[in-house]
């Protein structure tokens, strides 16, 4: 439930930190959040019955997916004695070491509840590659599912989760991207219109209605000139790209340079759910930015700074960390609206990346105890 002691926000969405908190909160429910207006960060608790283990930089409580419904999908992977499994799946075989067992949670933070989903028969392969949608029958249901592509084939697997089930189901889909030698690299997926996004910031996202009985997998590439190679990019493409809902539509924010020139900020909209392309909304240079005075007030140095998040109303609002500050820039405008030092719970600045914040607008439920 929100923190009754945090300050409340200015608007109907929060930044939400993607590392939570441990603590048993007082009303002595599985979870909380302190609320804060953006953009400073918002901070979920959750509680040692959530989380048993103290975390340390390789075990943490993770949000991988914050809904407006109020629901947010927590994975807390928790350290273990190493043990052997074996992988046998098409295309892949062989064994690994297990040095950790995953429990993935949904938490109600309008209720302060906790459901431990159960294990699958199938292993969930990554927390990338796992989502959750509220069902669009309502009733308070919802999905969780991961996309399991079989490497070297044009096949996959949607591994669902549906409470109107209460049990994991395997539904078997054609993969758009096989034969293509090459991996997709999960980094999040998004839910919008009742369907799962699941995004590969180097190359473009994968679609599907995962309520369909027969689900047909869409692929949207970004724009060719966007596109990197494999492996282009590996470990720090998170720090300048990213894609997020804001005003109804998925965008996709980026400021990798290849080569030399003028760094830039770039966002691009994919016009309605069934659009196959890309549009060019604005484009910005940091130079410009650093130029203006609000930029100037802000006593911030001219570096290039790390992406965070895109507005979820204002599309020509995007936000960046850079030294322990969270600012957010009207890049249409080509000046800074918001600065403020952060406070995230983890990791260390220099380690910072848009996949440790969220974009969380807050159910009705919850935001109508703040006075906006």
């Amino acid at each position: 439930m929100a923190s009754p002691s945090a300050p409340p926000p200015s608007s109907s969405w929060v930044i939400l930190g993607s590392i939570a908190r441990i603590s048993t909160p007082a009303d002595g429910g599985g979870a909380s959040v302190a609320l804060t207006a953006p953009p400073r960060v918002s901070i979920l608790t959750v509680t040692p019955r959530v989380f048993p283990d103290p975390p340390t930089p390789h075990f943490f409580p993770f949000v991988l997916a914050a809904d407006p419904s109020g629901l947010l999908l927590l994975q807390a992977n928790l350290h273990c004695t190493p043990t052997r499994e074996v992988i046998d799946l098409p295309g892949e075989n062989g064994f690994t070491w297990k040095y950790y067992t995953s429990r993935y949670l949904v938490l109600d933070v309008t209720t302060g509840s906790a459901f431990h989903l159960p294990d699958p028969q199938t292993a969930i392969l990554h927390q990338a590659l796992l989502g959750l949608v509220v069902s669009p029958g309502g009733g308070g249901h919802y999905m969780v599912a991961e996309l399991q592509p079989f490497i070297g084939t044009n096949t996959a697997t949607l591994l669902c989760f549906s409470t109107e089930v209460g049990e994991w189901v395997e539904k078997r889909v054609h993969y758009p991207l096989e034969p293509r030698p090459r991996p997709w690299a999960a980094i999040c997926v998004l839910s919008q219109h009742g369907k799962l996004w699941w995004v590969d910031l180097s190359w473009g996202v994968i679609t599907c209605d995962p309520f369909a009985d027969e689900p047909v997998l869409g692929f949207i590439p970004f724009p060719p000139e966007r596109v990197l190679k494999c492996r282009e990019g590996w470990r720090v493409i998170d720090k300048y790209r990213c894609v997020g809902v804001s005003a109804g539509k998925l965008r996709f924010v980026d400021t990798y340079a290849r080569g030399g020139g003028a760094r830039k900020i770039a966002v691009w909209t994919l016009a309605d759910p069934d659009s196959t392309e890309w549009t060019l909304e604005h484009e910005a240079r940091f130079t410009e930015i650093w130029a203006h005075r609000s930029y100037k007030a802000t006593g911030l140095p001219k570096k290039i700074p790390t992406l965070a998040l895109i507005h979820p109303k204002n599309p020509n609002v995007v936000y960046f960390f850079l030294e322990e500050h969270l600012f957010g820039v009207d890049v249409r405008a080509r000046k800074v609206v918001e600065c403020e030092v952060y406070g995230l719970v983890a990791p260390p600045s220099n380690r910072i990346a848009s996949r440790f914040v969220r974009a969380w607008e807050l159910p009705r439920s919850l935001s109508s105890v703040f006075p906006f």
